[in-house]
């Protein structure tokens, strides 16, 4: 799927309603509709096109996913001013029910669950492609409607659960209980792994594999502190013989490096001359071919967000007594007087756009290096094709550390530790280490937070992890400064679903909204 440009229009598929029978007569004979749909096998693989399109649009992947989850964490910082109002409130905690950012993202998920479930649901008649061929088709579209649902469910707590293909305008459904998203997803998941393959050819890289649905329903078990299964599913992930941590840390986030042996799940994007998709759903000839990412996030670039203070100094340098300084530590961010665009241009403060950052009692000017195309460019108010990686090996090793040392096996968890810290562009010293010991299971848990933040800073992880421990009670304090208990553990339900959803009323928002 790499280099086919996917056109998720035709896959739009409206539903007419009316109360006037004469009206219902007038169809348009060229729409299209569930009706004249999903005939055959090209149908029903281009049903499934039309989901992935829209988890990478310009109102998911492409875009306001990653802020939404950037900035309820702690890792990220306002670069300055230009940071937009919608996307402040998120960083700061005075967002409420009206947010934009995260009403986008909401309504979002349920359109790309909408396409999936009318994928699901009106398969039936196609019988022109091998059983196993539709099956592994409808398990793809099964596991991005559960990525959605676990998305909304860890950042909303309880939502409406749309098991099928909503055909009327009263199909509307209340907010279901938090353990029903969570037991669907985990039956959902179970499922689908005997129907995805463990890998795929080149030609349909960037598809859900069995390795994908595995580590999303770790993720689902971690989320509710079930350690114990949670291991089951990340040791198949470990024992699959299909991942391995590559020996550069750098090569997760470059373009030339993409679908390497430690992705198990990434979303494609595709340099197309800076023709960047802005429709919301991802449909259209360019659909999802680059994202705005690198021009965001890059010091040469808008850089709306930057490197929060306490990320930059949470990793060990030699400035703070350690024996050396993490090569994650340079290699995540760019600074003033670093090399890029292949080494021929020097990085300048007056180039990076925006606020300064306080790193270990020195003031200077950081940015994100991270999915950013200055290492091969002159500069980054481009889009770019760079794929987000959304699950890799990595995470894999550093959740079986947490979950080993929940269970009690400090030994293991320390070993998965080290084999993330033994990189070979990495090689930290081994656990453990004068500011980390790792001899009772609350010193590993540090740890284990400690390397969860430096490996995987700016991935959209870390603000779900701190959503993970506070509901789990494992947190000594609280990272986000605006905390409020009570309110702000869950987003608020957007406004726009209150008043348009007839089966959710102002009485079912979240707390403190």
């Amino acid at each position: 799927m790499k280099k086919q440009i996917i056109i998720a229009s035709l896959l739009l598929i409206g539903i007419t309603f009316s109360c006037n029978e004469d009206v219902l007569e007038k169809t348009n004979p060229n729409g299209v509709t569930v009706d004249n749909y999903y005939k055959n096998g090209a149908e029903l693989t281009s049903g499934v096109t039309s989901v992935y399109s829209m988890l990478k649009s310009n109102n998911l992947v492409a875009r306001e996913w990653f802020f939404l989850h950037d900035l309820r964490g702690d890792d990220a910082a306002a670069g300055g001013g230009q940071l937009e109002t919608p996307r402040n409130q998120l960083l700061i905690g005075t967002h409420d029910s009206g947010n934009w950012v995260m009403s986008t993202v909401w309504q979002a998920y349920y359109r790309l669950i909408h396409r999936a479930n009318s994928v699901v649901d009106n398969s039936t008649a196609v019988a022109d492609i091998a059983e196993a061929d539709k099956a592994r088709l409808l398990a793809e579209a099964r596991f991005l409607r559960a990525y959605a649902y676990y998305e909304l469910v860890s950042m909303w707590g309880g939502v409406p659960l749309y098991k099928n293909y909503v055909q009327t305008v009263d199909g509307s459904l209340p907010r279901s209980p938090e353990a029903e998203v969570y037991a669907y997803l985990i039956a959902e998941l179970q499922e689908i792994q005997g129907q995805l393959p463990a890998t795929y050819n080149a030609a349909n890289q960037g598809r859900a594999s069995k390795g994908a649905a595995q580590m999303l329903l770790a993720r689902v078990y971690m989320q509710q502190g079930d350690y114990a299964n949670a291991k089951t599913e990340l040791m198949k992930v470990y024992d699959s013989n299909v991942y391995a941590l590559v020996d550069n840390y750098n090569d997760n986030f470059l373009e030339e490096t993409e679908f390497n042996k430690e992705s198990i799940f990434e979303v494609n994007f595709y340099p197309s001359g800076g023709v960047y998709n802005w429709d919301g759903d991802g449909n259209g000839a360019t659909a999802g071919t680059e994202t705005v990412r690198t021009q965001e996030y890059s010091a040469i670039g808008w850089r709306n967000v930057i490197p929060s203070n306490s990320l930059l100094n949470d990793f060990e340098k030699t400035t703070k007594g350690d024996p050396k300084t993490d090569p994650r530590y340079e290699d995540s961010f760019y600074f003033t007087g670093e090399k890029y665009n292949n080494g021929n241009s020097t990085l300048t403060d007056g180039q990076q756009n925006g606020s300064s950052s306080m790193v270990d009692g020195v003031t200077k000017k950081v940015s994100w290096q991270k999915y950013s195309l200055m290492y091969k460019m002159n500069e980054s108010f481009l889009t770019g094709g760079i794929n987000q990686r959304i699950m890799r090996f990595a995470e894999t090793l550093l959740s079986l550390a947490e979950v080993e040392n929940e269970l009690g096996n400090i030994p293991n968890a320390v070993k998965y530790l080290n084999m993330v810290r033994a990189r070979k562009s990495v090689s930290m010293p081994a656990y453990p280490t004068a500011k980390y010991p790792v001899g009772t299971k609350e010193q590993v848990f540090e740890a284990v937070v400690h390397e969860r933040r430096v490996e995987l800073s700016g991935e959209q992880i870390r603000n779900r992890d701190i959503v993970r421990w506070r509901k789990n009670k494992k947190l000594k304090s609280e990272p986000i400064t605006y905390f409020q208990a009570n309110k702000h553990e869950l987003l608020p339900i957007p406004q726009q679903e209150v008043d348009n959803n007839a089966k959710i009323e102002a009485k079912d928002q979240n707390p403190g909204y």
